[in-house]
């Protein structure tokens, strides 16, 4: 069964963690690199499951892996072998299931809240470029050559136990597409469907997010569909043109609102940094049942959802 389906059945919302790379950079980690938090997975793993440990205490009921970076391309030019690189993948599902079954077993009072999932990260093709095109969606490859790049690692991540996957930052439908290839040699499988949007209504490419989520609804192992790593003053919007064209869950974890510059891979301050908390509860009110957080937010982020959410 859809794992979101079955939490919704039993609670209003399913709260997501929020930033991992952030949360790295406090405990001290230099993440200017092509492998983002990935690198981590090679240099300190035990600090990966320290941060869903902090996000399980704050109140997230899922949890998502630190393989947004993590491919097999990218690890093999870093000078690791291909078993080296399928081994870090699968370790990034294990990190955050080690933390959330530490957490749960725990836990004294389990009446309020699910168990956790742990959803592995799927990053989109840009993400492995390390250029912002995941902000574009102007790539050259075909959806065949989206699929032979997605497929090994999707298949590394279900082996490795993942609850779902988090098909995230996507920049354009044909990857969208394309995963939704892949994911039929894994029927067992569901996926959510996040989109990088640049307005109220566009994702990253310029395609309106009424038809992603149109072509999306007729796909059975969509679970949830939905916008992350977005400015937060567009999501209201957005939810309403998915809601428009789709009965699946909607999912949104917007960034905490600063601005993001892929060149230099640093971050300015945005107009609405300090009003992520208050957005979360209107975006709930306009049909969001799956909420979280991005870049630049932390585990009081979440814990601030709890608060209202519970």
């Amino acid at each position: 069964m859809n794992p979101i389906e079955e939490i919704l059945n039993r609670f209003p919302i399913v709260i997501l963690d929020g930033a991992m790379a952030t949360e790295l950079e406090s405990y001290g980690c230099d993440l200017n690199d092509r492998l983002w938090s990935a690198k981590i997975l090679m240099e300190n793993p035990e600090l990966i499951k320290k941060v869903h440990l902090d996000y399980f205490q704050a109140g997230a009921d899922c949890a998502i892996t630190a393989s947004y970076q993590a491919t097999i391309e990218g690890y093999k030019e870093r000078g690791l072998t291909e078993e080296e690189a399928v081994e870090l993948i699968g370790k990034s599902v294990q990190l955050a299931a080690e933390a959330r079954d530490e957490f749960w077993a725990q836990l004294d009072d389990k009446s309020h809240r699910p168990k956790p999932l742990v959803a592995a990260s799927v990053g989109p093709y840009g993400a492995f470029l390390s250029d912002g095109s995941e902000y574009r969606g102007d790539y050259s490859l075909s959806e065949d050559d989206l699929i032979a790049f997605h497929k090994e690692r999707i298949g590394v991540l279900v082996r490795a136990g993942a609850d779902i996957l988090a098909c995230e930052t996507i920049p354009c439908l044909k990857e969208a597409k394309a995963i939704v290839k892949v994911l039929e040699e894994f029927p067992e499988v569901y996926a959510w469907f996040s989109f990088s949007a640049k307005d109220e209504h566009q994702i990253s490419d310029g395609e309106k997010i009424s038809n992603c989520a149109e072509w999306l609804d007729e796909q059975p192992q969509a679970a949830a569909i939905g916008v992350n790593c977005s400015a937060p003053h567009i999501i209201e919007s957005l939810i309403k043109e998915v809601k428009s064209r789709t009965a699946k869950p909607i999912i949104v974890y917007p960034n905490s609102g600063e601005e993001y510059d892929p060149t230099s891979k640093t971050w300015g301050e945005g107009s609405s940094a300090n009003q992520f908390t208050s957005n979360t509860r209107r975006w709930h009110e306009a049909g969001a049942q799956i909420i979280g957080g991005c870049c630049r937010t932390t585990p009081e982020d979440i814990t601030a959802i709890a608060a209202w959410a519970r």
